[in-house]
């Protein structure tokens, strides 16, 4: 059967006003225009709809019994068509699942979720853990923003650099290294390392610049995150690499202390990506701006 999503209009505007050229006008069109609306009608629905009483034109029983749901119905279309793009934040309900590195979550999620808060009370944050190989979380809708060092190649993905830090060394308190009045690339590479990798990998860009140097270092383990790696260095000489904006925690409370990297390394980029399909989203928009707030490094 092939609707006509115009006739709805025509016939709603025809009960509101009773007439057809009352309905012209409404709709800035010509009476017979709207005449000929009105013959499709009849000969869609089966029923007169407007009949002539006199001077005026009379609805029908069944133009009278559908005259809200009518109403009702261009309503909805509309809505689904033409969607509001206001946002209400005070009235938001809206749940956001965000995969950040737990670094960035420590780091910025707590300014992310106090703005939110204060500005759309009804929303709900969801952080979720970083896995150890790639996953199609933006691709499928499961995850409404990823953060971290990894620019997406997917064309269907956007992301945005949003800040960036260098990288420092953080030892315990006390740590030999710590005697040294310029910790020196030989001294670094000497000794014992601890890696941060969820995946495992126990070299990284800090050994390709070792090796332009002719040097190279000893790494013992590997941890899935800062926090565990922290707490192979509190109570050993390990050494532990991590970008300088994680220390802003307090590590201090920690037992640990930050050295200077001896080395000349790129900064560490931070990258805010999202799915295409929530370009226009006013809401989602909306987070973004927060979230790139409380991601950019100043």
């Amino acid at each position: 059967m092939q609707l006509d999503l115009n006739l709805l209009t025509a016939l709603d505007a025809l009960l509101e006003e009773g007439s057809v050229a009352g309905a012209a006008a409404r709709l800035h069109v010509t009476a017979p225009a709207m005449s000929r609306s009105l013959g499709r009608i009849r000969h869609t629905t089966g029923d007169q709809i407007l009949v002539r009483t006199g001077r005026t034109m009379t609805p029908t029983p069944y133009a009278l019994a559908v005259r809200a749901q009518v109403h009702e119905l261009l309503q909805q279309v509309q809505g689904v068509l033409a969607p509001s793009r206001a946002l209400d934040l005070a009235t938001l309900d809206r749940t956001f699942t965000l995969r950040w590195h737990d670094s960035l979550v420590a780091l910025s999620g707590p300014a992310l979720l106090a703005a939110v808060r204060a500005q759309a009370p009804g929303v709900r944050l969801c952080f979720v853990a970083e896995s150890s190989v790639d996953t199609p979380g933006l691709r499928r809708g499961e995850v409404d923003l990823e953060a971290n060092a990894n620019r997406p190649s997917a064309p269907d993905i956007r992301a945005e650099h949003v800040g960036e830090t260098g990288l420092v060394v953080v030892v315990r308190r006390g740590h030999p290294l710590t005697h040294d009045k310029a910790l020196t690339a030989e001294r670094y590479a000497a000794a014992d390392h601890v890696t941060v990798s969820r995946r495992g990998n126990l070299g990284n860009a800090l050994d390709d610049a070792l090796a332009r140097l002719g040097l190279t270092r000893r790494v013992v383990a590997t941890a899935p995150t800062e926090a565990a790696a922290f707490a192979f260095a509190r109570d050993s000489d390990l050494v532990i690499t991590v970008p300088e904006a994680i220390t802003r925690a307090t590590i201090a409370d920690l037992g640990l202390v930050v050295l200077p990297l001896p080395l000349e390394l790129p900064s560490a980029a931070v990258y805010l990506s999202w799915h295409q399909r929530y370009d226009s989203d006013n809401a989602h928009a909306w987070l973004r701006a927060l979230a790139r707030d409380a991601l950019t490094v100043r």
